[in-house]
């Protein structure tokens, strides 16, 4: 909504503007008028939309017509001011004024006009009559008001219909030539429509119009106020109420009669709650809240999120089958201008054996968009609704920014949930297997040609009875920070681990960033690896954990066994270089998983012999 309002009076010499101005200010008709009345400044306080208004006047003896010119581009409304005795003045509305406020300019951008009929005192009747047809010819014009200078009749109610014409105006609504709500005004009360049908059964309950009515205007209506606009609505259309309760056409409909019932405030005091400026769109204080994060901070989830989240799953889960179909996925994010997930988060979440998104693969995605991109997340939340149905200031109630690592580290501790680990390693290693197997997706690994291609994998990982989120993300060349670093070599290739070797060196050998070694492939002839010590002596060397086996042809026992290893790393980063290379640290950490990979390679590798 605009910061302040400014209303520039035009019309022809002796019509009464300079009166209607002083008469306003004073409270009373002036004995005498001067040629042209001083800008004046209403303060916010006594004007009834609580906005600052400026009132300009206008005189051709005293002001040039390049001034009128720039006082036309300043003003944020017009009023034309006319006599109701004079008919040459009615006249002067339409071949004079009219077009030159806004004879250039383009439909959609031209400056609402208020006609304003003075001196009604000398007038027995009115002149609507003479007025109307030239309403209808100009839509740009919001009313007609007749009004008296001299006994101050309807002089507040003059400039309090200019100020909302500029502050709650027709235009971006509703098209008076169609008599209809224009495409995006339709389009952002659907949105809203969407957004307070809690249940998702298309249509507002009593509860759910009583909920939207108390979050946009304070209250809720009262029983009999309710049945009267459904009624209303009822009468009026042949599919406005079903169920006795209101569909979407019916909410279109009911916005519609309060624009045409000159009532456009209403509707835009919903299209505002829900975070709609003047052109219909969302504003960005609504989509991208201020959120500050240091550098070495992290963003997660909260509880608050989470709710939210899942209150929206179980609402577009319309079989609850615990899972979102494509096309329900669809569904959920109908209130978005574009779909936020495409169809790489098919390969980047677990989903369930038909391929759909389930609860757990929902939230890991939003938990990997909370922490990758931030104010992505906070836009799709808006556009979700979340301030309005937490009842919350912003999005950002539901996000937490963690604690700077340098005092977890420092502390020994950490209360962070989500950790990254980067996945490094040579062309041809297994990394992308090594993701889809640790999101559970068996069925990729023996495809040929993927449905789509993500960098990234995130699951959960139980550590000390604790649920973490795990995101695995291939190595981005120019950054290599990160949680964890897991260093993957392919057994069967001999110069496959130099690389990990020198990746290392070159990154973490003097970082606090645990890494951790993956042989990939371990299911193959193993061969020697052209380095100058072995991957063991390497890792003894440098202190770091034993090289992990990994095989896609046994995730289960070496994927998981490898994923609990890199989330107890990266929880526990100051055992960097110390516990952590102690092989009884990690079968206390992991005794099951790796007697299980011990056995699992046993029973292989005689299978492959019969064979």
């Amino acid at each position: 909504m605009k910061q302040d309002v400014r209303i520039l009076l035009l019309g022809e010499p002796k019509v009464g503007k300079t009166s209607l101005i002083m008469s306003l200010v004073g409270e009373e008709f002036p004995e005498e008028v001067p040629p042209r009345a001083e800008e004046i400044t209403i303060p916010a306080d006594v004007t009834p939309e609580k906005v600052p208004t400026h009132i300009v006047d206008y005189s051709e003896k005293e002001q040039t017509d390049e001034v009128l010119r720039d006082e036309i581009i300043k003003a944020n409304v017009v009023c034309v001011v006319y006599d109701v005795t004079n008919e040459d003045t009615i006249d002067k509305i339409r071949t004079k004024w009219i077009p030159l406020v806004n004879g250039n300019a383009e439909k959609g951008n031209k400056i609402p006009i208020i006609l304003v009929g003075n001196k009604s005192d000398l007038r027995c009747g009115s002149s609507m009559e003479t007025i109307l047809p030239i309403m209808n010819q100009f839509s740009e014009i919001e009313t007609c008001v007749e009004c008296s200078a001299k006994n101050l009749k309807n002089i507040s109610e003059l400039f309090y219909y200019a100020q909302k014409a500029v502050l709650h105006p027709t235009a971006p609504l509703y098209d008076p030539e169609d008599k209809q709500l224009k495409p995006l005004c339709v389009r952002a009360l659907s949105r809203i429509f969407y957004i307070s049908d809690q249940d998702n059964d298309r249509i507002l309950s009593d509860a759910e119009l009583n909920c939207f009515q108390k979050s946009c205007f304070g209250n809720p209506l009262a029983p009999q106020a309710l049945e009267d606009v459904k009624t209303v609505v009822w009468k009026n259309t042949s599919d406005g109420v079903q169920d006795n309760g209101l569909t979407l056409n019916g909410f279109l409909f009911l916005n519609t009669l309060f624009i045409q019932r000159g009532r456009h405030e209403t509707t835009w005091t919903i299209l505002r709650k829900f975070g709609y400026d003047d052109n219909l769109e969302l504003t960005d204080d609504y989509l991208y809240p201020e959120l500050r994060v240091p550098i070495s901070c992290t963003t997660e989830l909260n509880h608050f999120g989470h709710q939210f989240l899942q209150r929206l799953f179980d609402k577009y889960d319309e079989d609850k089958d615990s899972a979102l179909s494509p096309t329900e996925l669809r569904n959920l994010f109908c209130v978005c201008p574009y779909m936020p997930w495409g169809a790489e988060v098919y390969v980047t979440v677990p989903t369930t054996d038909e391929g759909y998104i389930s609860r757990h693969g929902y939230l890991c995605q939003w938990t990997l968009s909370a922490y990758l991109d931030i104010h992505r997340c906070l836009e799709h939340l808006g556009y979700l609704g979340y301030p309005i149905l937490t009842e919350q200031e912003s999005q950002t109630a539901a996000i937490t920014v963690t604690r700077e690592k340098e005092v977890d580290l420092e502390k020994c501790q950490t209360q962070r949930t989500v950790f990254l680990c980067k996945v490094i390693g040579p062309r041809g290693t297994g990394k992308t297997a090594f993701l889809q197997a640790f999101v559970g997706h068996v069925a990729l690994l023996n495809c040929d040609k993927r449905v789509a291609f993500s960098p990234y994998a995130i699951n959960t990982v139980q550590v000390s009875n604790q649920e973490k989120y795990l995101i695995v993300e291939f190595l981005k060349a120019s950054d290599a920070s990160c949680d964890v670093a897991c260093l993957m070599y392919n057994t069967s290739d001999p110069h496959s681990f130099d690389y990990c070797a020198s990746i290392y060196k070159q990154h973490y050998m003097e970082s606090n960033i645990p890494c951790v070694l993956v042989a990939s492939k371990v299911d193959l002839p193993e061969v020697k690896q052209f380095h100058g010590m072995t991957p063991a002596e390497f890792c003894y060397k440098h202190r770091l954990p034993p090289p992990l086996p990994f095989s896609s042809l046994l995730i289960d026992s070496t994927s998981k066994n490898i994923s609990t290893r890199l989330a107890w790393a990266a929880m526990y980063p100051h055992l960097n270089g110390s516990d952590m290379s102690n092989t009884s640290f990690w079968l206390r950490v992991a005794l099951g998983s790796a007697v299980v990979t011990v056995l699992g390679f046993a029973i292989y590798r005689a299978v492959a012999r019969l064979k």
